[in-house]
């Protein structure tokens, strides 16, 4: 197993290092933000909390984007300091120039809610490879959107099964016609209205926190590292089509299969119109 890089030692980026390490499917997480002590800082206390976590992942820091040379994958969080704020806009865009000079070939995870533009100006103005820009947030809204319909049927969302999909937070489509609870279509759970009640909740449930934004990226970033037969609800660049949240499965060169949902009339009209204004 190589090691994967995160960039951003902020809430984001602090969660996402605390999580990966602890589930211990990774040999060794890098750290990196020019505020390096604060970086050290959080490594540290990581580490620290491997002794009653009972994992092995080494977590270390780095102020330098060079560290991320041959890493499996890298996190795109948020930086340290100040607010934490998301890599994003400007200077998202100058960070992923210095990510470009480094000519690391590694899938590149967009860990937050506010970074759909970013994944965009990164094709179109530095031209990477679209396989390789995969946002996880969307991941998280589905983890959210499994919760609500749990406590709805009386259950753990763990039971629930279904897809996000569209450009979150007001043109978001959950995938109700190929969802289900405890294995069975979920209509034979939930009423009609209260299928709608869950999707009038939708908008109010993004951006998810950095706890769920770091769970989903997790696994999204375990997935590319280790390989998986899962799926993902992720954004994905959509030939002609912009970036939009689809289920998809991954591998070390990041995207390998978009896959198209089974939706309802209505469901693929709201699709296509997410899609069209994605453009």
């Amino acid at each position: 197993m190589s090691f994967v890089a995160i960039i951003g030692a902020g809430p984001l980026g602090g969660a996402l290092a605390h999580t990966l390490a602890a589930r211990d499917r990774v040999r060794q997480i890098r750290l990196i933000d020019p505020e390096e002590r604060m970086a050290a800082g959080k490594a540290l206390d990581i580490s620290q909390s491997s002794p009653v976590d009972s994992f092995s992942t080494r977590v270390v820091a780095s102020g330098a984007i060079a560290s991320v040379a041959g890493a499996a994958a890298i996190a795109i969080a948020d930086a340290a300091g100040g607010a934490g704020a998301e890599h994003s806009g400007e200077t998202g865009l100058a960070l992923l120039r210095q990510l470009r000079a480094v000519e690391n070939a590694a899938p590149i995870v967009f860990a937050g809610a506010n970074q759909r533009e970013l994944m965009l100006r990164a094709i179109a103005e530095l031209h990477v490879r679209p396989a390789r820009v995969i946002g996880s947030a969307p991941y998280a809204l589905e983890s959210a959107v499994r919760a609500l319909a749990g406590l709805a049927v009386d259950a753990s969302g763990v039971e629930i099964a279904l897809r996000v999909v569209g450009v979150p937070p007001r043109a978001a489509v959950v995938a109700w016609e190929e969802a289900t609870a405890f294995g069975q279509p979920i209509a034979a759970h939930l009423a009609a209205h209260q299928i709608a009640s869950l999707d009038a909740r939708l908008p109010g449930l993004w951006p998810p926190g950095p706890y769920a934004l770091a769970s989903a990226a997790t696994r999204v970033l375990e997935a590319i590292a280790n390989g998986s037969r899962r799926r993902f609800s992720c954004f994905v660049s959509l030939p002609r089509r912009g970036v939009v949240a689809m289920p998809v499965e991954l591998g070390e060169d990041g995207v390998r299969r978009v896959i198209e949902p089974a939706l309802t009339r209505q469901e693929r009209t709201r699709l296509e119109n997410a899609i069209a204004g994605a453009e």
